[in-house]
């Protein structure tokens, strides 16, 4: 019998041999099917809350990728035990490896939004796991010749085992390697049908005045590679336009379905946007401006009916059976609420949500801003009850008034030749009146605001630092427009927002 070591190491293989197999299959038709990301989305979807804050304020956006590499992980150190049976109990052993399989499929089975043909890549993963554990017990135990010569060589089991190891470890990484090769040419393919342009805009967008922008500061545009991504896909969602269409029913009198083309079609609006993520801790990155096209809800409203008594739209997004409540009077009060088709002067990229997403200026994106978006439902919050609000986040959450220090960054130094403190600061839909700033507990100073661009958009500020050398502290905050100044007290992000002013320890040279 082969040692301990290599039994484990033959099953850890098996486990990979096993996920990398799924995974390619996945590959071909549905990423989000994978053995992994959907044993992953589950535990997302079933994870309290306050483990869902924890890993977004101390992962980032690393928490999607080491939420997936644990799962396999654990699917791995599985397999390694299961391996340690092989030889002695195989029955047990094969039943513990198919097990693994089947979970990813009843999984894919049970989450909303897949189709039956979601169980495909768990099930090859299960079938190819035993077929890989047994076959490796097989080989171990095949005499070689010199054996059926009846000469005594010692270490059979073991060198076929290192051979059929190595091999299942071959196979592995080409599966791997083939499903990052077909998700690239996915990719390349969608990004080719989505180089066929954008339509002019009824309606452009206002130029950003050169002095909204600091020198130095924070860009007042934030590109489409820097702009935060925060969602519940374990795997950037990729789709076609073949065959998408938007559905919007409910409560209306002429519910209607569009295709791409149709949506391409009509009138739309241009706006540069302020777009900011619940998940956003006091200080935190999860903020960004675009210039976003779109189709405006202000033309969709009067064809479709509304019927009274509509106090939410409920919309549906293609991932994962995401689904979001937005109040209706947000997208029926005149601000530029809309659906988006492009950004930055781009179609849309995967990662934003194409083929399209909504966009509702002065709410959080968890109730405002469906990616991959493919229904929208006017009904009642009587009716229906969305993601995030189930797990007890708010049924509607304005953006809070906020204010971030930029330049220079925490434990940061600013010189004599360069003695400015800058950031930006934002309350959507009610625009910044003031930025104040104090050093080392000191009075609150107004600074100097940046030119105005807009009340849907951010604003930045600046404030010349004249005092002694050495280590301090600065705080900031901001005032809206309606006369709103955020508070001093710090609270979470759950469930409508964080609050609190942002302080950093900067030097002075």
């Amino acid at each position: 019998m082969p040692s301990r070591v290599l039994r484990a190491l033959a099953g850890f293989v098996s486990a990979a041999v096993a996920l990398a197999m799924g995974h390619v299959v996945a590959a071909l038709f549905n990423p989000a099917a994978s053995p992994v990301v959907v044993v992953g989305s589950q535990l997302v979807d079933l994870s309290p809350t306050p483990v869902k804050e924890v890993a977004v304020r101390y992962l980032g956006t690393a928490d999607k990728p080491v939420l997936i590499a644990a799962v396999a992980v654990v699917v791995l150190i599985a397999g390694a035990l299961l391996g340690l049976l092989a030889w002695q109990r195989p029955r047990i052993a094969s039943v513990g490896v198919a097990t693994l399989g089947l979970v990813g499929a009843v999984v894919a089975l049970l989450r909303p939004g897949f189709g039956g043909s979601a169980v495909v890549p768990s099930l090859v993963a299960s079938v190819v796991g035993v077929a890989t554990l047994m076959g490796l017990v097989w080989w171990a135990n095949t005499p070689t010749p010199a054996h059926r010569a009846g000469v005594s060589v010692g270490g059979v089991s073991r060198r076929h085992l290192m051979i059929g190891t190595a091999a299942g470890a071959a196979v592995a990484a080409l599966a791997l390697g083939g499903a990052v090769v077909i998700d690239r040419v996915k990719q390349a393919g969608a990004a080719a049908a989505r180089r066929l342009g954008l339509p002019t805009p009824a309606s452009p967008a206002t130029p950003i005045p050169d002095g909204a922008q600091v020198p130095g500061n924070t860009p007042f545009t934030t590109s489409i590679e820097d702009f935060y991504r925060v969602d519940i896909a374990l795997t950037t969602p990729s789709y076609s336009t073949e065959g998408w269409s938007l559905t919007l029913d409910g409560d209306v009198e002429n519910p209607m379905t569009i295709s791409y083309d149709e949506l391409m079609e009509m009138p739309m609006i241009e706006r540069d946007i302020t777009m900011t993520c619940v998940s956003n801790e006091v200080g935190g990155p999860y903020v960004g401006t675009a210039r976003w096209l779109g189709v405006p809800f202000s033309d969709l409203l009067p064809k479709l009916g509304v019927k009274p008594g509509v106090d939410q739209l409920f919309s549906y997004s293609m991932d994962s059976g995401y689904t979001c409540s937005t109040p209706f009077q947000a997208v029926s009060d005149g601000r530029d609420a809309m659906i988006v088709v492009g950004m930055n002067g781009e179609v849309l990229p995967n990662k934003n949500g194409f083929p399209a997403r909504m966009l509702v200026p002065g709410l959080f994106g968890f109730v405002s801003a469906t990616k991959w978006l493919n229904r929208i439902e006017f009904t009642t919050y009587d009716k229906r009850k969305a993601y995030w609000s189930e797990r007890g986040w708010a049924t509607d959450a304005d953006v809070r008034t906020q204010a971030r220090i930029d330049v220079p960054e925490s434990l940061g130094t600013i010189t004599k030749d360069k003695p400015v403190l800058a950031g930006v600061a934002w309350a959507q839909h009610r625009g910044i009146e003031k930025v104040e700033i104090r050093i080392d507990g000191g009075e609150w100073i107004e600074t100097t605001l940046a030119d105005d661009a807009g009340i849907d958009l951010w604003r930045q500020w600046s404030h010349v630092y004249d005092g002694p050398p050495g280590g301090h502290t600065a705080e900031v905050r901001a005032t809206d427009l309606d006369g709103n100044t955020q508070p001093e007290e710090r609270q979470p992000v759950f469930p409508s927002g964080a609050t609190g002013w942002h302080l950093i320890r900067f030097t002075s040279a």
